[in-house]
C-alpha cells in the first residue's frame, strides 16, 4: 500500500510536492524516439517511490507540435506520437492507486494554426463569424501591406501573419499559434467545457499556460517600446478565471496559473478565494544564488500570499529555463532567457553541491513545490548540436538564442545502452551527450549519496513531518550569508551562503545535509541541513 500522501486530503495542493512530466522526454514505450505514456506508466514506481503527490503533464494533446505541444490541434484527444485517450485514463488511474494525482495542461491563449476552428476561419474569409474566434485584421500602409500594430511577441520575430486574402491574424507566439479571442463567448464556453473534460476523466487539477495573456485590447492599439499592456495582465482576466474556478469547484479540482507578473501585488489578485487556487512563483526562480536575495523573495512572496489566503509555490527549473545544476554553477546565477547561451563557463560540482542546498530551501518553505523531470537526478543543461535543435524560439530569435531543448533532452534511466535506458531503439528524437548515463535513476539509486537519494528522503521527511508544507514559517537570527528558518514545532532549515563555515544551533538531531559538515560539525559553503530542535 502506498504510504499516505498530501493528495490524501482535500486540501492537498496547499502542501504538495508536484513533479513535471514533459511526455516527450520522459521514457519512450514503443522505441520509437519519443517519450510516450506508455513509458510514463512503466516509470510510475520510480514517482512513486520519490516521494510526489502529483504529476503535472506538459500539453499531450494531438499537435503537430511546432512548440513541442503548445501548439494545440484538439483539446480532446490524446497526440498519436505519445498514446490514446484511452491510454491517459487509465495512466490516471494507475497514478491514483499509486498515491498520485494527475495535474492536466491547458493552452488557453491560442490553438494550432491545425485546429478545426482556425482552419475554418480561413475557409470563411474575411467578416466571417469564424473570424471572429481569432484576432483577424487588416493591415496598414496604402495596400495593407503592413501588420495591424506594433505588438512585441513573446517569442523574437513578427507577431502578425498575412494570409493570402491580405487579412492578417494575431499570435503572440509562433504563427502556427494563432491567439484566440477571448471577448467572443464562444472561446469561453469551448475552454470551460474543456475543463469538465478532463476532471470527468480523473484529472485532479489544471496548470493554465501563460495565463496572464488571454485578454487583448479591443483596439489592439499600437505600444510603446517593450510595452505589452495591450496583453498581460489585463483586468478583464479575472473574469474569465472566476469562471473557470466554479467549474473546477464543480469538481473538487485545483486551477494553477503560469503567471509572468512582475507586480507581487497584482500577481496576489488572480489568487483571492473565487480564482485561481495557485500559482507559478518565477520571482523564487529568477533570483540569484544569494542569502539576501533569496531571502527578499520568501518575504515577498509570503506576504503577497497572506492577504489572499493562497499557498505559495517554489520551483528551481522547469521546461522553459536552464536547469538548476547548470545556472548555480556560473558565475552569474540569475535566470534570464538571454542568460541561457551555448559555451558560458560552468562548474557544475560547484552548481550541483548548490542545487543540493537549494532543493532543501525550497522543500523547507511554506506552501507547495515544484519538481522538474530530471532535477532530482541532477541533470546539467545539455548542449543541443545546432542541427538538432528544434525549439522555434531558436529560430524565430535568428539562431541567436539556443532555444530551450537544452533541458528537453530525453532522461537517462541506465548508465548503458543506446538510449541510456529512455526506451529508444536508436537515438531519442534530441540526443543525449556522451556520457549521459553517468546520472542515470538505476547508478544513483543505491548510492545513499546522489542526488536522488537526497530528494527521496527529503520528500519522505517533508511528508512525513506536519511542521513542512502549509502552515508558519519564522526567520531565526544568524550570522550574514545564512538563512536559517523555523516551521512547525522544533524543525529549522540552515543554508550557508558564503564563508566561513557556519556553527548550527542547538539541536536535538541532524535530520539530513545536503552535503557533509566540516571537521568541527560547522555547515560550509553552498551546503544545507534540516535540524530537529
Amino acid at each position: 500500500m502506498a504510504a499516505p500522501h498530501s493528495s490524501d486530503t482535500a486540501d492537498w495542493w496547499r502542501s504538495a510536492a508536484i513533479y513535471q512530466v514533459y511526455v516527450r522526454s520522459f521514457a519512450d514505450g514503443d522505441g520509437d524516439g519519443t517519450g510516450d505514456l506508455a513509458g510514463v506508466r512503466a516509470r510510475l514506481p520510480h514517482l512513486a517511490r520519490l516521494g510526489i503527490d502529483a504529476i503535472w503533464f506538459t500539453p499531450w494533446y494531438r499537435s503537430p507540435m511546432a512548440d513541442g505541444g503548445y501548439d494545440v490541434a484538439d483539446y480532446r484527444a490524446i497526440d498519436p506520437s505519445f498514446g490514446t485517450l484511452a491510454e491517459a485514463e487509465k495512466l490516471i488511474e494507475e497514478a491514483r492507486d499509486l498515491g498520485i494525482r494527475v495535474i492536466v495542461d491547458v493552452v488557453p491563449n491560442h490553438v494550432s494554426d491545425r485546429h478545426a476552428w482556425f482552419r475554418a476561419a480561413l475557409a470563411a474569409g474575411p467578416g466571417s463569424p469564424e473570424r471572429e474566434l481569432f484576432h483577424f485584421r487588416p493591415g496598414r500602409g496604402a495596400h495593407g501591406e503592413l501588420p495591424p500594430n506594433n505588438w512585441p511577441s513573446q517569442f523574437a520575430g513578427e507577431t502578425w501573419t498575412r494570409v493570402p486574402d491580405g487579412e492578417w491574424y494575431l499570435h503572440l507566439f509562433t504563427p502556427e499559434q494563432p491567439d484566440l479571442n477571448w471577448a467572443h463567448p464562444a472561446v469561453r464556453h469551448e475552454h470551460e467545457e474543456v475543463l469538465r473534460f478532463w476532471f470527468q476523466r480523473g484529472a485532479s487539477g489544471v496548470r493554465v499556460d501563460s495565463a496572464a495573456l488571454l485578454a487583448k485590447d479591443p483596439a489592439l492599439a499600437d505600444a510603446a517600446a517593450d510595452d505589452t499592456s495591450g496583453y498581460v495582465d489585463r483586468d478583464e482576466l479575472h473574469t474569465v478565471y472566476r469562471s473557470w474556478r466554479a467549474v473546477a469547484d464543480e469538481y473538487d479540482g485545483v486551477l494553477i496559473g503560469e503567471l509572468w507578473v512582475p507586480d507581487p501585488e497584482r500577481f496576489s489578485r488572480y489568487l483571492r478565494p473565487d480564482e485561481l487556487h495557485t500559482a507559478f512563483n518565477f520571482d523564487f526562480l529568477s533570483r540569484p544564488w544569494d542569502a539576501a536575495e533569496l531571502r527578499d523573495s520568501i518575504d515577498m512572496t509570503l506576504a503577497h500570499h497572506a492577504p489572499v489566503g493562497a499557498p505559495a509555490t517554489w520551483v528551481l527549473c522547469n521546461h522553459d529555463v536552464t536547469r538548476t545544476v547548470t545556472r548555480y554553477g556560473r558565475t552569474d546565477t540569475t535566470f534570464a532567457f538571454a542568460s541561457k547561451r551555448f559555451g558560458t563557463p560552468t562548474d557544475l560540482a560547484l552548481g550541483t553541491r548548490r542545487a543540493r542546498a537549494a532543493a532543501l530551501l525550497s522543500l523547507a518553505l511554506p506552501g507547495a513545490v515544484y519538481l522538474y523531470q530530471g532535477e532530482e537526478l541532477g541533470l546539467p543543461e545539455a548542449e543541443v548540436p545546432p542541427g538538432r535543435i528544434e525549439d522555434p524560439m531558436h529560430f524565430r530569435s535568428g539562431g541567436t538564442d539556443p532555444g530551450r531543448d537544452g533541458c528537453r533532452v530525453p532522461l537517462p534511466w541506465t548508465r548503458d545502452g543506446s538510449s541510456y535506458g529512455f526506451g529508444s531503439a536508436g537515438e531519442p528524437w534530441l540526443p543525449q551527450p556522451a556520457g549521459w548515463g553517468t546520472y542515470a535513476a538505476a547508478r544513483q539509486d543505491a548510492d545513499p549519496g546522489s542526488m536522488l537519494s537526497l530528494y527521496r528522503e527529503a520528500l519522505r521527511l517533508r511528508r512525513s513531518e506536519p511542521g513542512f508544507g502549509d502552515g508558519p514559517m519564522r526567520w531565526l537570527p544568524s550570522p550574514p550569508g545564512v538563512l536559517a528558518l523555523a516551521r512547525g514545532e522544533g524543525l529549522v532549515c540552515v543554508v550557508n551562503f558564503a564563508d566561513p563555515a557556519a556553527a548550527l544551533p542547538p539541536h536535538s538531531r541532524l535530520l539530513l545535509a545536503s552535503g557533509p559538515l566540516d571537521d568541527e560539525g560547522r555547515l560550509p559553503r553552498d551546503t544545507a541541513v534540516w535540524l530537529r530542535v
